[in-house]
């Protein structure tokens, strides 16, 4: 195993069957990002770790249809045009901007969003922020 998968954010137990929610999550996606407050950040993308939790109410039948679950697929994809649409200078302002996009789906009840940097420091695995928010 290498220093990165051993550092890696393990899955929350958030799925509880009395509360009647299941536990979505998306685990180590690696993107590259232009993030940080130096002029070096600017130029050069960084590689990032980002992991998600989303705690989704259930609710209808699932009937095998992707239309009764929280896509993790699309949450993805939203996450990949966020990272690569513009410079960002916080990733504490990246996470709340991956939190909003997972909350805007009306059944997930709370995120957590940990983002880590790779290779900010020669002798530290990563560097990052965990945020936790809940639907309003």
């Amino acid at each position: 195993m290498t220093a990165d998968r051993l550092t890696a954010a393990q899955p929350l137990r958030i799925a509880d069957a009395r509360k009647a929610i299941r536990h979505v999550f998306i685990r180590d996606l690696l993107l590259t990002c232009r993030i940080g407050v130096h002029r070096h950040e600017e130029i050069r993308p960084q590689r990032l770790r980002i992991n998600l939790d989303l705690a989704v109410r259930e609710g209808r039948e699932l009937q095998d249809d992707l239309a009764n679950v929280v896509c993790y697929e699309r949450i993805t994809d939203a996450v990949r045009a966020v990272v690569a649409g513009h410079h960002i200078r916080l990733l504490e302002t990246l996470a709340e901007e991956v939190a909003v996009i997972c909350l805007a789906d009306e059944r997930v009840r709370s995120v957590r969003v940990r983002i880590e940097k790779l290779d900010v420091f020669a002798d530290a695995a990563s560097v990052g922020v965990e945020i936790e928010r809940f639907a309003g």
